[in-house]
């Protein structure tokens, strides 16, 4: 590593009240409340006030990934309850195949109860369900396949059904477990973004759920690009770090697809602003990716061939950040790579972990939600903003801003 920093978790810690904790959304996703940061200025508004904040010149990365009801609930014979929460997809791993899959498929997960579900045991659950065929039996099985990986074989009937619908039938909304609540009707819609389209996230993009139909058409209307790439969001987007020293944690990974549209915008652009953490992940991945590419290193490049890449956790801060080519000069290079050998979308994982001392390479703003402290969530914030990140919480703790999933909303153009 080059310049990897000491950091300590517990740097990044503030005292976040449980009332400020918003546990439902607002009945109207864009009147929450907007803390604008401007070249270390703050002031206050409302969300559908948004594109008054953003210049004509503006190109908006929104993550179009869609929620999946990752939760699935099986009872034993014996009435025990077994929790099992779908992580990523493992046979296949690629998520839009794993949502089309048909007979079965294996995901690793989290599993609430695991000591309760002993070997041999197979988990089942059936219904009958009204189809335009008539009524049918649905049977979904579970099978524990490696107990310490925490590896889950799914099965179901009928069997030419598609994993996603399988879900969407016996599966409940994932929501964030520090909400500390039930899952209810209305969460199906409301932890969704009204432009969500590729089904695979277990989480959603929390900073697009203010966004309304009318927002974009404004937004729109004004000039600013709108564009869709998509990060299938993790689990572990929820997980503390658990370490004091920063560079132990545990960075979770997760798919990004990223279209030939995104670069072409992305190239074009003038300011690059990521609608969440997630779509500034994915812009700044592709960033290290090009520059793979840009190197002519054979290995990435055959990769990108076979429809595959990876960025690695700490992969930026293996080069002096001093002396890099512009995002301009990478993504001209990259784009005529893909031109070259007929790629129109490249998919692959990112484990990326930006943090303070991390230099961006695309992005020139962010809108972001209020983020729980000592995450790598609130470690990107402060990578962006510096140490101003202080300055723009405790502003928000003093005016009861909302925080987390369903809370306010801020927009950082440092």
């Amino acid at each position: 590593m080059h310049q990897f920093p000491n950091l300590a978790a517990s740097q990044f810690h503030y005292h976040l009240p449980d009332e400020l904790i918003a546990r439902f959304p607002l009945e109207k996703r864009d009147e929450s409340n907007l803390l604008v940061y401007r070249k270390g200025q703050i002031k206050h508004s409302q969300f559908k006030h948004i594109g008054e904040e953003l210049t004509a010149d503006t190109t908006l990365f929104f993550n179009n990934t869609r929620v999946i009801p990752a939760r699935l609930h099986f009872r034993k014979e014996s009435g025990g309850e077994i929790e099992i929460f779908l992580l990523n997809p493992v046979q296949p791993a690629v998520v839009s195949q794993a949502m089309l899959q048909t007979q079965n498929c294996v995901w690793k997960c989290i599993i609430g109860g695991l000591k309760k579900w002993k070997e041999g045991i197979i988990l089942e659950r059936t219904l009958q369900k009204d189809t335009p065929t008539g009524n049918q039996t649905w049977h979904l099985q579970a099978t524990l396949t490696d107990r310490a990986e925490q590896l889950v074989e799914f099965r179901w009937v009928p069997a030419d059904l598609p994993f996603a619908e399988v879900l969407a039938t016996f599966g409940n909304t994932p929501l964030p477990p520090y909400l500390k609540r039930e899952v209810v009707a209305q969460d199906k819609q409301n932890y969704q973004t009204v432009y969500a389209k590729n089904e695979g996230a277990v989480a959603a993009p929390t900073a697009g759920l203010h966004f309304t139909p009318e927002v974009l058409e404004g937004l729109q209307a004004k000039g600013i690009v709108e564009d869709f790439l998509t990060l299938h969001v993790g689990g572990g987007t929820f997980q503390p770090i658990r370490t004091e020293d920063v560079i132990a944690h545990a960075m979770h990974t997760e798919q990004i697809i990223v279209s030939r549209e995104n670069i072409c915008n992305l190239l074009a652009a003038r300011k690059v602003c990521a609608v969440g953490t997630t779509s500034m992940r994915t812009l700044e991945s592709v960033y290290w990716l090009a520059l793979e590419v840009w190197k002519n290193n054979p290995t990435v490049k055959e990769n990108l061939k076979n429809g595959y890449f990876f960025i690695s956790k700490l992969q930026p801060y293996e080069q002096d950040f001093a002396g890099l080519p512009t995002c301009q000069e990478v993504m001209q290079n990259l784009l005529a790579f893909m031109d070259s050998h007929q790629l129109n979308h490249l998919t692959g994982e990112t484990q990326i972990m930006i943090v303070p001392s991390y230099v961006f390479q695309c992005c020139t703003g962010l809108i972001t939600n209020f983020h729980q402290p000592e995450t790598t969530l609130m470690l990107l914030v402060a990578a962006f903003v510096g140490e101003d990140w202080r300055k723009i919480y405790q502003e928000a703790l003093a005016n009861h801003y909302r925080f987390l999933s369903f809370g306010d909303s801020s927009l950082l153009l440092p």
